[in-house]
């Protein structure tokens, strides 16, 4: 399990293709420390295995066929950076929200406008989402653990500080990137309640 708190931002240094497989080489510099191999980590929102750790950071992780087809990582390249994070310690602070790295879809960057001291970013997500979207809610952008400000239909408006843009790839996007979304879990789980309880009640007469 993840916080949504960027630890870092990593650089993609080699993409090894197989196919539709893939092994990712990032260099790190924090994450590293005390990553093993089996560990989880999450690649721009996306939970990974650790499979290799070299001695320079250099951090090595498979993807999976379903994987990159449900992810942003189709428009991976060597030399882009990434976010990262580490799975959650037991004893660590819970800063953002409960984020399990298995992306609902993508979506895409409509448009960023600085306000005051934040920049409000507009993202357009796949229409199915948008029912787990809750203004004032919580949604993980690559992995980023952000606020709802705006739903309106399958848009969302979210409201960054300097301190996430600086420290996570949300500086670097433009008009029409691709991004990883994931949405509430516990949005997930009452919705799919509500709607077995729905199905469960008998037609009436």
């Amino acid at each position: 399990m993840f916080t949504g708190i960027i630890e870092e931002t990593g650089t993609v240094t080699r993409i090894q293709k197989y196919g539709q497989s893939m092994t990712l080489v990032i260099r790190t510099d924090k994450v590293a420390e005390d990553l093993k191999p089996g560990d989880s980590l999450a690649v721009e929102g996306v939970c990974l295995t650790v499979t290799q750790i070299r001695s320079d950071k250099t951090v090595f992780a498979d993807v999976t066929p379903e994987t990159f087809s449900k992810t942003n990582f189709t428009s991976l390249i060597p030399g882009k950076k990434v976010n990262l994070e580490r799975a959650m310690a037991a004893n660590g602070r819970f800063g953002g929200h409960i984020v399990t790295g298995h992306i609902d879809g993508t979506g895409r960057l409509v448009s960023k406008t600085v306000n005051g001291n934040s920049i409000e970013y507009l993202f357009e997500v796949p229409p199915a989402l948008s029912a787990y979207i809750v203004q004032k809610g919580s949604i993980a952008i690559n992995g980023i653990s952000l606020t709802v400000a705006e739903i309106n239909g399958n848009k969302c408006r979210v409201a960054v500080i300097p301190h996430t843009q600086k420290n996570t790839t949300l500086q670097f996007l433009k008009d029409n990137a691709l991004v990883n979304v994931e949405c509430d879990i516990l949005g997930k789980y009452a919705c799919k309640q509500l709607n077995s309880i729905n199905l469960a009640q008998p037609d009436s007469a």
